[in-house]
C-alpha cells in the first residue's frame, strides 16, 4: 500500500501541485501555500524513491506528469512580446462640453498576485484587484463605464464552477447604485451603461439599474449568449436592453475605426478585441483637457501593458482569450502610451489607474452645514 501510494505520488502529484499553484497565486491563502509546499515534498521524496527502486516504468509516466508541471510553470514566466510601430497620429480634438465629470465609484476587491495578473509577476507580490464603476457625467446623459459588483455578486459568485469560486477571494463594498441613491442622484439622468466587455465582474452590477439601456458591441453582444461561465450573468440581463453599436467613426489614436459617442470627442470608443471579442476602449476627454483611456481587461496591471506582458498561458485559456489580438491591441495602447504620455491609462483592476479621479460619494455628497461639524 505504501509502494503504491509513492508511485501515485509522483505520477498524480504534479498535477495537484499545479492546481496548489494556481490557487495560491489567485488567492493567496497560507492554507494553499503550505499544502502547495508539503506536496512538493512529497514529490520530490517520491521521486528519489522511484531512482532508487529502479521503478522505470512508474518512472516514465511520474516524468510525462513533472514535464506539464514544468510547461505549467513556464507559462508563468516573462515572455514579452515585441512593441509594435510607433504612432504618429496626431492627439485627436475634443470639444467635452462645460459640467463633464468623472467619477469611481469603488464596489468591491479581490485578494491576488501579481503573478496570477501577468507573464513575469511575481507570487510574493500581493496585488488587490479592484471592481469599479466610473460615471462620467455629461449633459446629454450621464454615462456608466461598467458596473462593478453588483447586489447579486455573490449569487452570481455562487453560480460560478468550483475551482474558480475556491481562487476568488471577494471583498464586496457598497454596489455602485446605492451609492448613488445615498447622495440623492437622478436616474434619469443617466443614458447608459457602456460595456468594456461582458465578463461577470463588469456586468454583475447592471441589474440594479433595471431601466437603463446596455451598450455593446455587435461581436459582444454575440459573445455574451456563446457558452461559457464568465459570461454566464450577462446572459441574465433582460436581452431587450442590450443595444449594439458599431464603428462609424475614422481613425482614432493608431485604432483603425472609432465610435464617438456624442459626437464632440468627450467619449469615443474603438474596438480592442483579444480578451473578448467584443472589448473595447473607452477614451474620455474631460474640459480641463485631461485624457483617460479606460482599458477594461486588455490588461490587469499596468505593468503587462508597460512590459507587454500577457496573462499567463493557463488563464488566457480559461477564458478562452485570442493571444494575437490581445497583443495586437496591447502593442496599439503600448504605442499611445509611449507617444503621448499624458494619456491617463485605466485598467479596470489596478487601483493605481484610478488615483486622481475623484471617489463618488465623497465628491457629490455637499459639506454638512459648519455647526455639524465635529472637531
Amino acid at each position: 500500500m505504501a509502494a503504491a501510494l509513492v508511485r501515485l505520488c509522483a505520477i498524480i502529484g504534479p498535477l495537484f501541485l499545479g492546481a496548489l499553484t494556481m490557487l495560491y497565486t489567485g488567492r493567496p491563502a497560507v492554507a494553499f501555500f503550505a499544502g502547495a509546499a508539503v506536496l512538493a515534498i512529497a514529490i520530490l521524496a517520491s521521486d528519489a524513491w522511484i531512482i532508487a527502486r529502479r521503478a522505470w516504468v512508474t518512472g516514465v509516466l511520474a516524468l510525462a506528469t513533472h514535464i506539464v508541471l514544468l510547461l505549467f510553470f513556464k507559462g508563468y514566466s516573462p515572455s514579452p512580446f515585441p512593441a509594435g510601430a510607433s504612432l504618429s497620429d496626431p492627439l485627436p480634438p475634443a470639444s467635452p462640453p462645460a459640467g463633464m465629470a468623472l467619477y469611481v465609484l469603488p464596489t468591491g476587491v479581490n485578494h491576488r498576485t501579481a503573478a496570477f495578473a501577468r507573464r513575469g509577476g511575481s507570487p510574493w507580490e500581493r496585488w488587490e484587484s479592484v471592481s469599479n464603476a466610473v460615471l462620467v457625467e455629461h449633459p446629454r446623459g450621464d454615462v456608466l463605464i461598467d458596473a462593478g459588483f453588483g447586489r447579486l455578486i455573490r449569487a452570481q459568485l455562487g453560480a460560478m464552477p468550483l475551482f474558480f469560486r475556491l481562487l476568488t477571494d471577494l471583498e464586496q463594498s457598497q454596489p455602485a447604485a446605492d451609492q448613488l441613491t445615498a447622495t440623492g442622484y437622478d436616474f434619469k439622468r443617466l443614458r447608459f451603461i457602456l460595456l468594456t466587455h461582458a465578463h461577470w465582474d463588469h456586468v454583475s452590477g447592471v441589474p440594479d439599474f433595471p431601466s437603463v439601456p446596455v451598450l455593446v458591441t455587435a461581436a459582444e453582444h454575440r459573445f455574451i449568449y456563446a457558452s461559457g461561465f464568465p459570461n454566464a450573468p450577462a446572459r441574465t440581463i433582460d436581452p431587450k436592453r442590450y443595444q449594439d453599436y458599431g464603428f462609424d467613426g475614422g481613425r482614432y489614436l493608431g485604432f483603425e475605426q472609432s465610435h464617438d459617442l456624442y459626437g464632440d470627442g468627450s467619449i469615443v470608443i474603438v474596438a480592442a478585441p483579444g480578451h473578448t471579442p467584443g472589448s473595447v476602449v473607452v477614451f474620455v476627454t474631460l474640459p480641463s483637457g485631461a485624457r483617460y483611456a479606460f482599458v477594461g481587461d486588455l490588461v490587469w496591471q499596468l505593468e503587462g501593458l508597460a512590459q507587454r506582458e500577457q496573462r499567463p498561458w493557463l488563464e488566457a485559456r480559461v477564458l478562452g482569450e485570442d493571444p494575437s489580438a490581445v497583443q495586437d491591441s496591447m502593442r496599439r495602447l503600448n504605442a499611445i502610451v509611449t507617444r503621448y504620455p499624458q494619456m491617463k491609462i485605466v485598467a479596470s483592476h489596478d487601483p493605481r489607474g484610478y488615483v486622481g479621479i475623484p471617489e463618488w460619494p465623497r465628491s457629490a455628497a455637499p459639506p454638512p452645514p459648519e455647526n455639524a461639524r465635529t472637531h
